[in-house]
Formats: structure tokens, sequence, C-alpha cells
């Protein structure tokens, strides 16, 4: 990605059965690459590193990165897409278009754990709290307020994350957490993570109210889905992947095994515990099937499919042993 700078890097939205790149159009004609995809990916590669000590990952978090700022619009937004390679961006389309969205909040998110462009981010932040998204965007900003809040104490942001944890326990219907107010029947599970802020938000915040509505929800949304392996007509690794984030927290803030058992089967999704008893994760070369549609394993593998089954399954042998073989080379 020249066009972004000589350390730029984006990753293709879609890859087919050889291995082939297509654009996203599920809106219409979208792009090649985009801001949700990259900033995922570099929060991801920062943990590897981590993980491993393996500078290469680094170097495409930071490439990642420099990736994201580029596609910065000012005021706080983020355009998503670029048309090509060349960098041309798309400004106009909605799936694309500078907003309170889910490119501006997981952008936000990714330069936060990152610990860079603080102005970018309080910005991005005040944009964010004048703005009313829906719950489910709205998580996302909540947890850029807790990785900062780790880091150091700071009364504005206590008083938003507050304020959005009172935003996110009013979308709800009968104790189940909701995506946005205008959702009827079960909310969709991509994205969901509600559960997982309102559990890290109530040590943070000392409200055990938070904890027991995160705790009525998830095992509303999440507990028979999980047992059934995730029968449902489509799924893809992003919700399974939800799933697991919210599983994960409630297990580290609760203490209760049952939740660690709930993430340890969610995850095996991935090796076959599916309707289809199809491996989602070929270990052998590393690639990640989109998901299921009626039973049937797509042939698509995108980068979102892989980014987020990679979260999912970051402290895996096989996905560290990748990760640790990993080289700068692109």
């Amino acid at each position: 990605m020249q066009a972004a700078g000589p350390r730029a890097l984006a990753l293709a939205v879609y890859a087919g059965a050889m291995g082939e790149h297509h654009e996203a159009r599920e809106s219409g004609v979208e792009g090649v690459a985009c801001v949700d995809d990259a900033a995922r990916a570099s929060s991801l590669l920062y943990r590897l590193w981590t993980a491993t000590g393996n500078e290469a990952l680094k170097e495409w978090a930071e490439g990642l990165l420099d990736f994201v700022l580029w596609m910065y619009a000012g005021d706080g937004l983020w355009h998503n897409f670029i048309f090509d390679w060349e960098g041309a961006r798309n400004v106009d389309g909605p799936t694309s278009a500078a907003g309170i969205n889910f490119w501006q909040a997981r952008a936000t998110h990714a330069l936060a754990e990152a610990n860079c462009s603080r102005d970018v981010v309080t910005r991005a932040l005040d944009v964010a709290g004048a703005a009313s998204p829906p719950s489910d965007v709205r998580a996302v900003h909540a947890l850029s307020v807790l990785t900062l809040l780790e880091r150091a104490p700071d009364q504005r942001l206590t008083t938003w994350l507050a304020a959005w944890c009172d935003e996110l326990a009013a979308c709800q219907r009968g104790g189940m957490l909701m995506n946005s107010p205008d959702e009827r029947g079960r909310p969709h599970l991509w994205g969901h993570v509600q559960e997982a802020v309102l559990a890290d938000a109530s040590v943070v915040l000392e409200r055990a109210d938070l904890l027991q509505l995160a705790v009525t929800s998830a095992d509303e949304v999440f507990a028979d889905v999980i047992e059934s392996g995730f029968d449902l007509p489509h799924v893809h690794s992003y919700e399974v992947q939800s799933a697991i984030f919210v599983m994960d927290r409630l297990a580290d803030v609760t203490g209760q095994p049952r939740y660690a058992d709930m993430a340890r089967k969610a995850r095996c999704w991935f090796d076959g515990r599916n309707p289809a008893g199809a491996a989602m994760f070929d270990r052998a070369t590393g690639r990640v099937a989109d998901g299921l549609d009626d039973g049937r394993v797509s042939d698509r593998s995108g980068a979102e499919a892989n980014i987020t089954a990679c979260l999912a399954l970051q402290g895996d042998p096989d996905v560290l042993s990748l990760a640790r073989s990993w080289t700068r080379a692109w």
C-alpha cells in the first residue's frame, strides 16, 4: 500500500478456494481492503508479537496501523474501504462512509490498544460520546475506554464508561441485551460483546448490577447456541469469536468454571464441533473457512473469518506456531 506510506499494509477482504482475491460486494461495490479488518488484525498481531517475540508480527501490526491512520477522515471519523490497491478511497458507500459506526469504533480501539495517536483516539471518543450509535457499536467504544483505564485512572473516561454501560443496559428485552432498539427476535451474534463489556466494567465501576445483567443476558443469548454447536442456519467465524470473547470475560470476572467450559466448547466449533462435523480451521494450511450456510462449509476464506478465528484461538499451539514462523515478506 505505497499510497498510504512505505510501511503501510492492508488485507484483501476475500479469498476463494484457490487463494484468489475477491473484492467485497455485499452492499454494491465496496472495495478490496478495509479499516475494519486492518484494525482488528493489527490488535491480533500485536498480541501475538507479545506472546512470541517475533518482530515480524510487530512490523505487520505497525504497517496495518499506518493504513488505518491513512484512512482517517478527520474529526474522529474514518472511511472504511479502498476500491483498489492504488488506494482510491470509497468515501460514499454505505459500508465505507465516515460516521459513528463499526469501523470508526474498531479503528479507535486498535489505536487505544497500541497506545498511539492519543489525540486521534481522544477526538474519536469525543465524537462517539456526542452520538447515539447502536449498542453493538457502543460496546466497542466502551472497550477502548476500558483499555485506556487499564493504564491510568481518568475521571472523564470513567464517566463515559458509566454512561455507556447504562446505554447498553437500557437496550434489553427481558434481560437479554439487544444490538439496537429496533432489533426483533434474538440478537445477532456477530459483534455482540455487550456482556463482556458489562462484566469488565462492573469491576472498574464497582457495580454489581452490571455483572448480574451480563450473566443473565449471556445465559439467554449464548448458552443454548454454544451447547448446540452453533446449530443455526448461517454461522460465521465472527459470531463464534464473539461468543468466546464473552465467555472468556465472564469466566475471568465471575470465576465460574461453567463459562470457561462454554468457551472451550465454542472454540471446538473451529475443529468440527458444529452441525457439519467439519473443521473450519485447516490446521495444515492455516486457512479458515468463512462459516456454514445451511450446514455447508463456505469455500470462501475472508480476512474477517481468519482474523476472528485467530482472536478466538490466539492461545492455541498451532496458532502460536504459525505466529512464531511468520516472516516480514509481503
